[in-house]
């Protein structure tokens, strides 16, 4: 009788015989050798604060930069060492200092944000040159110290209790180290810095990467123009006062007047919808341009030359018969409405028509345009075909 060898049992001497010829103990055999090193990297945040007066005097400048370092290997017991050249002056701020004084602020909110008001007010009063302004600026600021001294005085317990510890907490920091993963350097001056990070991993390898660090001169905040009565409403010029057309006057009817003489002032639409219904896009009141076209708006404001500015503003129309709305942007040495029509003397200009148009329906637009070397403009606003409405004019600095 044949005998036949079982193929399982082949299999299996074949395997534990192969299994047999690999050992540890011998050379060049078993586990490989890591030779994957670190990869280093860091992120930069910019976080300069400066401040100026209304001269644009430099009062103040911290030229502080967050940075984070990071590995391909930042779990296998990365190690991290910064350094700065040139160093002088360079200061190191705990990443969390910036965190726990937010968390005081937020805390104390509402005494934080009288404090804001306060110190803007006081900001604008040193260069106003209005007598009656200062003065109005003068009593907000009392009103505003009585307030704060109310919210001082009644601060909850539970607040007073938070805040106290998160002082201690700020007290109880580590100085930040040229160790630590993430770290803010306070920069003494403006200029190129290099700033290189070496990363070391558990195993000893390491490696280093640097940038250059271009630290800006810190320059003044474009203000804000103020656009006075912007939404056309009673009582909001600085004062408390005001019809909600006074600022939108032009200096002479005869001058400014499309059609050549008579009244030239705006007229208020007034909107009687519900609080929760209303139809316009801000307040109770907008101008309103009878279809004539006789009615203008006309306001100068100050603006920074150079800058770049979007001004909005709401239009709404009646669809009786073919209307339309056209403002302008216009040069402050424009002197009359025929003057205004000179290309040379407009700035920006935007006209539109009611075609398409739902009647009585607020369609925001926008005007952006370049100050050059104007320390101020005219917004200039006329009609014709149907009565026509502007509502809710706004201005910001584009960056």
């Amino acid at each position: 009788m044949k005998k036949y060898l079982n193929i399982k049992y082949i299999v299996l001497v074949t395997f534990v015989s192969l299994t047999a010829c690999v050992s540890d103990d011998l050379a060049d055999v078993g586990d490989l050798e890591d030779f994957t090193g670190p990869t280093p990297f860091y992120s930069v945040t910019d976080v300069t604060s400066s401040e100026f007066d209304c001269n644009d005097v430099e009062l103040s400048a911290n030229y502080d930069f967050n940075f984070q370092a990071g590995s391909n290997l930042a779990v296998n017991g990365t190690q991290y060492q910064w350094s700065v050249t040139p160093s002088d002056g360079v200061a190191l701020i705990n990443k969390n200092l910036p965190i726990l004084e937010q968390s005081i602020e937020a805390e104390l909110a509402a005494i934080v944000a009288v404090e804001k008001e306060i110190a803007k007010l006081e900001f604008k009063i040193p260069c106003e040159t209005d007598q009656a302004r200062i003065d109005v600026f003068n009593a907000q600021i009392a009103d505003f110290q009585t307030q704060l001294e109310n919210l001082q005085a009644t601060i909850p317990d539970e607040v007073m209790q938070n805040v106290t510890d998160l002082e201690g907490q700020i007290a109880a920091l580590p100085p930040a180290t040229l160790q630590d993963q993430e770290l803010i350097f306070s920069f003494p001056n403006p200029g190129d810095y290099t700033v290189s990070l070496t990363v070391t991993d558990n195993l000893g390898k390491s490696d280093v990467t640097q940038k250059i660090i271009t630290v800006n001169q810190a320059i003044p905040t474009i203000p804000v123009p103020e656009i006075a009565e912007p939404s056309f409403e009673d009582a909001s010029l600085f004062d408390g006062t005001g019809d909600g057309r006074d600022s939108w006057r032009v200096p002479s009817n005869s001058a400014w007047s499309p059609i050549g003489g008579g009244t030239t002032v705006i007229q208020i639409n007034t909107d009687t919808n519900p609080v929760d219904a209303p139809n316009l896009p801000d307040g109770v009141q907008a101008a309103k341009f009878p279809a004539d076209g006789a009615r203008v708006a006309y306001q100068e404001i100050e603006v920074t030359p150079g800058a770049t500015y979007v001004i909005t503003y709401f239009s709404a129309f009646e669809e009786n018969a073919f209307g339309d709305m056209k403002v302008s942007i216009l040069a402050p040495n424009t002197s009359s409405y025929a003057e205004a029509q000179l290309e040379s003397n407009i700035i920006a200009t935007r006209t539109d028509t009611n075609i398409g148009r739902i009647d009585n329906v607020f369609k925001q637009h926008a005007i952006t345009f370049d100050a050059g070397e104007n320390e101020s403009v005219i917004i200039f606003a006329t009609n014709s075909g149907v009565e026509s409405r502007l509502d809710a004019f706004a201005i910001s600095v584009k960056q």
